[in-house]
């Protein structure tokens, strides 16, 4: 399904923006989900727990602006496409700081939208999210994929580390991490970058010779023997999904 973010202070600039997205819809038929925001803080808070594939940002706004929060949008989420509506041409050179995939003035001409989110969505993966089940101490827990910053091995159990920041242990697994993680690797976006943890590239912010950074600061160390193999998977990684921007 694809889900869509619009954030603008303005209740009639929001209406009007939401009424356009409702009639691409109608003309273009997709299962797809919109929310509305009316302050940064109130979407920043949504996508600690859910993923948006489209977002639409409003510059001028109070507290937090438009720029802030694409560039914000973007540390968490490195697909995402950004759409930028505004009445202030003057931001446009500063918005690209966020990698936006278009800079639209208002009032928003309706094709020039309509193009920017076929545009956008020809960009996407919409298939369905995977999932995958962790048994913890007290309780199952159903996952997405996506939302997996990296995991791993540690004492016999598995640490998963969340994209928002969240961690979480498994109780203690009965078979080796090898077959544990293999489920999880046939997703083309995770790479076992180390003998006892797997990163999941769309959440990687900087890549070194010894180490992953992730969006939210974590560190996920490289195996000096794997450098080489994990270099060249994740620049195949960031070739394939460039070949698609």
């Amino acid at each position: 399904m694809l889900k869509i973010a619009i954030c603008d202070d303005q209740p009639q600039e929001l209406e009007a923006i939401c009424t356009n997205l409702k009639v691409y819809l109608t003309v273009n038929p997709l299962e797809a989900e919109i929310q509305k925001f009316t302050h940064p803080d109130e979407l920043l808070s949504a996508i600690e727990n859910e993923n948006f594939h489209i977002y639409l940002l409003d510059i001028v706004m109070p507290m937090v602006n438009g720029l802030e929060l694409g560039c914000q949008i973007r540390r968490l989420d490195r697909e995402a496409q950004i759409i930028y509506a505004t009445t202030e041409p003057q931001f446009a050179l500063q918005a690209y700081a966020a990698s936006p995939i278009n800079y639209l003035i208002k009032p928003i001409d309706k094709q020039q939208l309509f193009d920017t989110l076929t545009l956008a969505i020809s960009k996407m993966d919409l298939t369905e999210d995977q999932t995958f089940t962790v048994k913890t101490s007290d309780s199952l827990r159903v996952i997405n994929l996506s939302d997996i910053a990296c995991f791993e091995y540690r004492s016999h159990s598995v640490l998963f580390t969340l994209k928002n920041g969240e961690e979480f242990l498994s109780r203690t697994i009965r078979e080796n991490f090898s077959e544990y993680r293999s489920p999880i690797l046939k997703d083309r976006h995770f790479l076992q970058c180390h003998t006892s943890f797997v990163v999941n590239m769309r959440r990687v912010e900087l890549f070194s010779k010894d180490s992953f950074t992730l969006c939210g600061g974590k560190i996920v160390p490289i195996a000096a023997k794997q450098y080489a193999t994990v270099r060249d998977t994740y620049m195949n990684y960031l070739m394939q999904k460039g070949a698609h921007k």
